[in-house]
């Protein structure tokens, strides 16, 4: 990942997330506490995983490599945290 240049700090946001495998169609529904990202990828050998980054990536308009599931991997809940560069300091 690219270091921030002197006046930019590094953030970063962390969301919950149900993950509804085999869907129709993929899509991102904000719900009150959390999203519920709908995928077309099954939930085997981790091919769900790299669908969500890739549409969490088109969604926040961030790059693949910025989003880490932090928690539940195995699982359809969720910990994502979504790192980039976006405040400038004074």
């Amino acid at each position: 990942m690219e270091r921030p240049t002197s006046n930019e700090k590094q953030t970063s946001m962390r969301h919950s997330i149900r993950v509804i495998p085999k869907a129709k169609q993929n899509k991102v529904v904000v719900e009150e506490e959390r999203l519920k990202v709908y995928l077309t990828a099954p939930a085997i050998e981790g091919r769900a995983n790299e669908a969500l980054i890739k549409i969490l990536a088109a969604h926040f308009q961030v790059r693949k490599g910025d989003i880490r599931i932090v928690r539940g991997e195995k699982g359809r809940e969720k910990i994502v945290e979504i790192a980039a560069v976006k405040t400038h300091n004074g």
